[in-house]
């Protein structure tokens, strides 16, 4: 008879859930694109505080640099001298700092790279790729089309690059008014992503920069200024909110004349939406400056400052951004969940002690007048390691009117006439008489207590 050998029941490997960033990441160090190289950024616009969908970003970003035994950056997008302050440096960084974070070096701004991002325009400009467009804003909105219709071309198009390279100069210089002229990619006015319809990639703006002072009166917008500025400092993987998905062809578009073989790639993921909370950087700016709050870090703001003041721990701010996970498709938290986390966190590391919100008088009768015992009680009753504390016990005392009934109904389990409860570190007392006012409201309860 044959015997063939039985296999022995082997533990199967453990699975791993990744979500689909992770998996990018994941296949990027597989094929080697960067090398195994992981290198991450966070880059806001100090125009205002953090708030808690920022915190995700935070999390996210510096965790994924943290997990691939990376880096990450932090990266002041000041492309806007309008509406940006040193404060909101300040801020941003002390919010990434408490969070638990820390970054790659030195932070880092746009406005370090405006030479190499001027630079980079007059060669598209040579290359026939930017032009100088005299159009106002108004103009250039009405000529961009819409989903149905094509954009009309520019009249100032085709201008030389010889022109356009002489205008852009002087733009620079600052012969010109804000807005009297700007600087548009050239790509296609009939393409079916409007984004991409010779978008405005430089304009003339005429305000002191809190980093550069007076020395630019021509700053580079966003959707230009951000994949150099990755590009610039080797970026792998560009972690950025869904409503950049759209701009990604344009992030690509700027990068093609990147003198680099080794080019960052924009990965698009779900905004944070809580319910109850507003998520605007700009609806929050507007609640500062018309004094409807006591400024940014409010403890009624959803900024982290705010949350920071109200009594969230980073810890806290960290669990929920991990258990909302990260996805594709937009969807809205609630409240709830959050809340549930800073309960989850404080449960062990906070004392508990407890207040009478609504008082009602206790009489105990039986207990000798002008005496007076402390109690002690535990500070945190799942955690005995925050100690004890006394409390004061005597003839009259006061507790929670909602904890006593005239008439308890099933399974009440606090005090009413002729029921025994005890009292949290003291004594078990009886209700034996209650006293009311005119208007019939208790206004005192007489106990007897057990000694």
């Amino acid at each position: 008879m044959e015997h063939k050998d039985i296999e022995k029941d082997v533990a199967p490997e453990e699975v791993v859930s990744v979500n689909f960033i992770e998996a990018i990441i994941n296949k990027d160090n597989e094929t080697g694109k960067y090398g195994g190289r992981v290198l991450t950024r966070f880059p806001p616009e100090p125009n205002g505080y953090l708030h808690i969908g920022h915190a995700k970003s935070i999390c996210l970003n510096f965790g994924i640099g943290k997990q691939y035994n990376g880096l990450t950056n932090l990266r002041f997008d000041d492309t806007n001298p309008v509406k940006e302050d040193v404060e909101y440096v300040n801020s941003i960084m002390e919010d990434v700092k408490w969070l638990g974070f820390d970054w790659n070096e030195q932070p880092r701004y746009a406005s370090d790279y405006f030479d190499q991002m001027y630079e980079y325009a007059k060669k598209l400009i040579i290359l026939g790729k930017a032009y100088v467009d005299d159009q106002t804003a108004d103009e250039i909105k009405q000529n961009r089309g819409d989903f149905s219709t094509p954009g009309v071309n520019s009249p100032y198009r085709e201008r030389s690059v010889e022109e356009n390279l002489a205008l852009f100069e002087e733009m620079k210089a600052g012969k010109y008014k804000d807005g009297e002229k700007v600087l548009r990619a050239k790509i296609d006015m009939a393409h079916p992503n409007i984004v991409m319809r010779d978008p405005v990639i430089y304009r003339i703006v005429n305000t002191e920069h809190h980093n550069t002072g007076n020395e630019w009166k021509i700053y580079p917008m966003y959707d230009f200024a951000h994949p150099i500025e990755d590009a610039i400092e080797r970026i792998t993987h560009s972690i950025c909110t869904l409503e950049f998905e759209v701009h990604r062809p344009l992030y690509d578009w700027v990068l093609e004349e990147w003198d680099d073989t080794e080019i960052p790639q924009q990965i698009e993921f779900a905004r944070l939406n809580v319910t109850k909370m507003v998520m605007s950087k700009r609806k929050l700016r507007a609640l500062v400056e018309a004094g409807l709050v006591a400024g940014w870090d409010d403890p009624r703001m959803p900024t982290i400052s705010g949350l920071r003041r109200r009594g969230y721990t980073p810890e806290s701010i960290r669990d929920f951004c991990d258990r909302i996970g990260v996805a594709k498709a937009d969807s809205v938290v609630d409240i709830a969940l959050l809340e549930f986390c800073i309960r989850e966190d404080l449960k062990l590391k906070a004392t508990r002690p407890m207040v009478v919100i609504d008082p009602v008088k206790v009489i105990i009768t039986n207990y000798p007048e002008g005496q007076t015992e402390l109690c002690t009680v535990e500070n945190n009753p799942e955690n005995e390691e925050l100690g004890n504390r006394e409390v004061v016990f005597g003839r009259e005392i006061y507790i929670e009117r909602n904890d006593f009934m005239e008439e308890p109904v099933k399974k009440f389990f606090r005090l009413a006439p002729g029921k025994e409860v005890r009292l949290k570190g003291a004594y078990f007392i009886t209700c034996t008489d209650v006293i009311k006012d005119e208007n019939g409201n208790i206004t005192e309860i007489h106990c007897t207590y057990d000694p």
